[in-house]
C-alpha cells in the first residue's frame, strides 16, 4: 500500500484536475447555449432554401444555366472535413477523421481524393497522410457567414474550373448535448430532387428560372456550408461539455476512493503505533 504522503499527493492532483474539468464544463455549457440557438434558428431557413433550389434545378433538366449541377464522371474528389481546433471533446474529432478515411479507402477507392481542413485537428491528422490543399482552422476565431462564404466561393471555383468532379462535406450534426451525428453531404454537384413534371406549376417565375437559379445557387451553397460548420461548432461544445461532465464525475469518484484508502492507511498506522506503545509498556512491566 502507498504511504500517506503519496496518497495525499494523489488526492491533491485529482482535486486539481476535477476543478479544471468542472470549469471547462461550465464554459462549454455557456458557449453551447449560444451556438445551439444559432443553429436552431438558421436550420429551417437553410433546409427550405436547399429544397427550393433542388426543386428548381430538377425542372431545368440539364439547362446550361446551372453550372453547379454538372454531373461528371467522378475521378477527382474533394472532401471538406470539419473538426475542432482543440481536443478534450470525446470522440467528436475521431468520428469525423474515421469517416474521412473511410471515404478515401472505401467509398472513393481508386479515385484521387484531396482534403480541405476546417479545424486544426483535421489538418494535423489528414495532413500527415493525404493531400490537404487548404486549412481554414482560423474560421472558428470569427465564425461569421462572410468568412464561411469565402471558403464556399473557393470550393465553387474549384468545381466549375474542373479541378474536382465532386465535393463532399463531413461534419457533426448537432442533435443534443450528448448526441452528435456524423454527416456526409454532397456539396457539389447539386443533387436535384425527383419531382413530378407538374411540380413547377405551383411557382410563378419572374425573372426566368435560369436567372433565379444563378442568383440562388451561390447563396444556397454558402448557406449549406455555413450550416454545416455551425452544426459542428454547436456539436463541439456539446461533446466537450459531456466529456468534461464525465471526467468530473470520474475524478470525484477517484478522489473519494483515494480518501477512503488514505483513511484506512492512516487508521492502520495509528493502530500500529498504539500496538507498539502497548507492547513497549508491557515489556517494561515485565
Amino acid at each position: 500500500m502507498a504511504n500517506l504522503k503519496e496518497i495525499r499527493n494523489r488526492i491533491s492532483s485529482v482535486s486539481s484536475t476535477m476543478q479544471i474539468t468542472s470549469a471547462m464544463k461550465m464554459v462549454s455549457a455557456a458557449k453551447l447555449k449560444k451556438a445551439q440557438d444559432a443553429i436552431t434558428a438558421m436550420r429551417p431557413y437553410a433546409d427550405k432554401l436547399t429544397e427550393l433550389l433542388q426543386n428548381l434545378s430538377a425542372s431545368l433538366e440539364g439547362d446550361s444555366g446551372s453550372v453547379y449541377a454538372d454531373n461528371r464522371a467522378v475521378n477527382k474528389v474533394l472532401v471538406v472535413s470539419v473538426t475542432s481546433n482543440r481536443g478534450l471533446c470525446g470522440a467528436f474529432n475521431t468520428n469525423i477523421l474515421k469517416q474521412s478515411v473511410n471515404l478515401v479507402e472505401n467509398v472513393y477507392a481508386g479515385k484521387e481524393v484531396d482534403f480541405v481542413a476546417v479545424g486544426k485537428k483535421a489538418n494535423d491528422y489528414l495532413g500527415k497522410r493525404y493531400n490537404v490543399i487548404a486549412n481554414h482552422s482560423g474560421v472558428f476565431d470569427d465564425l461569421t457567414f462572410d468568412n464561411v462564404a469565402a471558403i464556399a466561393e473557393n470550393l465553387m471555383e474549384l468545381f466549375t474550373a474542373g479541378a474536382y468532379d465532386r465535393i463532399d462535406i463531413v461534419y457533426n450534426k448537432f442533435k443534443n448535448a450528448a448526441t452528435q451525428i456524423v454527416m456526409t453531404e454532397q456539396f457539389l454537384p447539386i443533387v436535384p430532387l425527383e419531382v413530378e413534371e407538374t411540380a413547377s406549376a405551383d411557382y410563378t417565375f419572374e425573372p426566368s428560372k435560369v436567372e433565379i437559379i444563378e442568383q440562388l445557387i451561390p447563396k444556397s451553397l454558402k448557406t449549406q456550408l455555413y450550416k454545416g460548420i455551425r452544426d459542428s461548432f454547436a456539436s463541439e461544445h456539446g461533446a466537450r461539455m459531456t466529456a468534461m461532465h464525465k471526467a468530473t464525475d470520474n475524478a470525484t469518484e477517484l478522489r473519494d476512493q483515494l480518501k477512503l484508502t488514505y483513511n484506512k492507511a492512516r487508521q492502520a498506522a495509528i493502530t500500529n503505533e498504539i500496538l507498539e506503545i502497548v507492547g513497549g509498556a508491557e515489556a517494561l512491566n515485565n
